[in-house]
């Protein structure tokens, strides 16, 4: 049943694949409270799904999302300082609930990205752009900086390409976007799809409790250096794995040359 909402649109097929819509076309999906708190609400139904096994995020119309709404902002510059902390933190938020979900996250990036949409972007997994699409981090020139997108627009891009980016605000192509580090593949519009499914495909071949143990060890090992401790942790977490009923039951496919059973049927 799709959850019928006024910005986002979510939708589930049989083999868990969740498609989150930021749906706003006539705005070029930009976000506003309204969506952002959407969007947030939406991930939260999704990671309490127990048929949920992967989310594919992308834009209704010809954009994906052309960041903050400028009717939002042009109300906030009346309101205190203190209260457009709260709005600021409104984003943070989503960002983080983004980066940290549990389950694998495919940005299909449908068309133009600039500002926020950078950063939702860059909390994803798994990055597929529209070979047309254009980017830009274009802050500076409204007076302001890409603040709660930043730790995520660094982590995906490294501060060396960030700081030009952030501060001449220069558009990119996706092939840029590429090379950056910031899509993983683009391609022709019409094959955009064909390249998401694949991606899905190779998900859904993974454990389900593996993959969304191998995301949380990536986000661990890059903001841990104790090798020491590391190497405790992850081998705790290889042994664990192996003799769960998951690891057992890939082991044992990969032994019979059979598919494991959380594998979709043809």
């Amino acid at each position: 049943e799709p959850m019928i909402m006024s910005t986002v649109t979510t939708s589930i097929d049989s083999r868990g694949v969740a498609t989150l819509t930021l749906d706003r076309p006539e705005k070029h999906n930009a976000l506003d409270g309204a969506t952002m708190g959407e969007m947030y609400e939406a991930l939260t139904k999704l990671g309490t799904d127990p048929q949920a096994r992967v989310v594919v995020l992308t834009g209704a119309g010809a954009s994906f999302c052309a960041g903050a709404d400028i009717g939002h902002m042009r109300s906030m510059m009346n309101f205190t300082e203190e209260q457009n902390v709260a709005d600021a933190q409104v984003l943070a938020r989503l960002l983080r609930k983004l980066d940290e979900f549990k389950l694998p996250i495919i940005a299909r990036v449908n068309g133009n990205t600039f500002g926020g949409g950078v950063g939702l972007v860059a909390c994803a997994d798994i990055a597929i752009g529209a070979a047309s699409a254009k980017f830009a981090l274009t802050e500076v020139r409204l007076g302001i900086v890409p603040a709660a997108i930043s730790p995520y627009v660094v982590d995906a891009i490294g501060s060396r390409q960030a700081r030009r980016l952030f501060l001449t605000a220069a558009p990119f192509t996706a092939a840029e976007a590429q090379s950056l580090g910031l899509l993983h593949f683009t391609a022709a519009a019409e094959q955009l799809d064909q390249l998401v499914n694949e991606q899905i495909d190779h998900l859904l071949r993974g454990g389900p409790q593996a993959v969304r143990a191998a995301k949380q060890l990536v986000k661990r090992v890059s903001h841990f250096h104790d090798r020491d401790v590391l190497g405790d942790e992850t081998a705790r977490l290889l042994a664990r794995l192996r003799v769960s009923p998951e690891g057992k039951e890939g082991l044992s496919a990969f032994l019979e040359r059979r598919k494991a059973n959380w594998v979709p049927q043809e």
